[in-house]
């Protein structure tokens, strides 16, 4: 039996209509567009604003469009997987949620949380699911409503933020030298008390106490994490490229997790690759947590090539990070075309 490669054949996106820009961020919070932008790189945010609406929503949204733009006929779904950091429920899963809506009857469901890395796990569990040969067609979102877990009255994390989806449709091929190549994934731990929600789940359940005090927001030790960050994704990034035999040359794009620019070009700066080749999109979403990896496939989708040597990295709440190698298997161009 020939060897089963897991590709990527589509990709799409989801972003809220509302914007919300630096400028009108100022008039919320004691901030400026100077401020924010010299610190973060953001210029603007999307905003899921509608009540009753969450990370289902957005989810939804860009697996609709990728079902349409890869024409995949929905009984041939096997599996969705939802990463998300802002599931609607405790229970049950967003990703049942999503699967219900597109009314899928052959898959199964379930969601994956490991924060800003979410995406990129998912994707190797994806992957792995779908080089065993027990599964043909995988949906993976990326999804995250981080307006709903942003405190508004803190000027140092409110402006990083944005809601959106991403999602790519995995599968398999016989074809050599495309797909998943290799992956390093890790955990250590010691990130919790820097990055964090204090309430809402089993060890600090919510009461009037815990919504008066504002502990079901994002809290983070900007600088902490900012070092932890830069290290690890640099670190990942030149370990998996040396032992893929990868030179600088050889490596079409780094798909860093939109977390901070000055963290991705730290990050660019450490493995010694010049920016040109970092794709970025930071500027317009902020930090989508789980969805910014698929959002910069979506937005850069024409200009990637077949056997385009990419390499993916993240870092999140945890701390979590890793780095993903994957050579592209299909024209980016003709496909952004086509989904038009």
């Amino acid at each position: 039996m020939d060897k089963i490669n897991a590709i990527i054949t589509g990709v799409a996106g989801y972003v809220p209509d509302y914007v919300l820009n630096n400028e009108e961020l100022s008039r919320i919070v004691d901030t400026n567009d100077e401020w924010i932008t010299t610190r973060t790189g953001i210029k603007e945010r999307r905003i899921l604003t509608e009540e009753g609406l969450g990370t289902s929503y957005l989810a939804r949204k860009a697996a609709k469009l990728l079902m349409k733009k890869t024409g995949a006929d929905p009984d041939s779904i096997d599996a969705v997987i939802v990463a998300t950091t802002t599931p609607d429920y405790i229970h049950p899963s967003t990703a049942s949620i999503v699967l219900g809506k597109l009314g899928l009857k052959n898959a199964f469901a379930f969601d994956f949380s490991a924060a800003c890395c979410g995406f990129m796990y998912a994707f190797d569990v994806a992957c792995n699911m779908i080089q065993s040969g027990r599964h043909k067609r995988i949906i993976v979102i990326g999804a995250d409503k981080m307006s709903s877990i942003t405190d508004y009255t803190d000027r140092a994390t409110c402006p990083l933020f944005g809601d959106g989806a991403g999602a790519v449709m995995v599968e398999g091929t016989t074809e050599e030298n495309v797909g998943l190549m290799d992956s390093i994934h890790l955990a250590d731990g010691i990130g919790l008390p820097f990055l964090h929600v204090k309430a809402g789940g089993s060890v600090c359940p919510s009461s009037r106490f815990t919504v008066d005090h504002h502990l079901h927001y994002t809290y983070q030790e900007g600088r902490t994490v900012y070092r932890y960050a830069v290290s690890a994704m640099g670190d990942d990034c030149t370990k998996l490229a040396e032992r893929n035999h990868l030179s600088n040359e050889d490596i079409s794009y780094i798909v860093p997790h939109q977390a901070n620019l000055r963290i991705i070009e730290a990050v660019a700066k450490r493995v010694g690759v010049p920016m040109e080749k970092v794709l970025v999109n930071i500027q317009h979403y902020g930090n989508t947590s789980a969805a910014c990896m698929p959002l910069v496939l979506w937005d850069f989708e024409k200009q990637l090539k077949k056997g385009d040597n990419i390499i993916f990295t993240a870092f999140g709440a945890g701390f979590v990070h890793g780095a993903s190698y994957y050579r592209w298997a299909y024209d980016g161009a003709t496909a952004a075309e086509q989904g038009k």
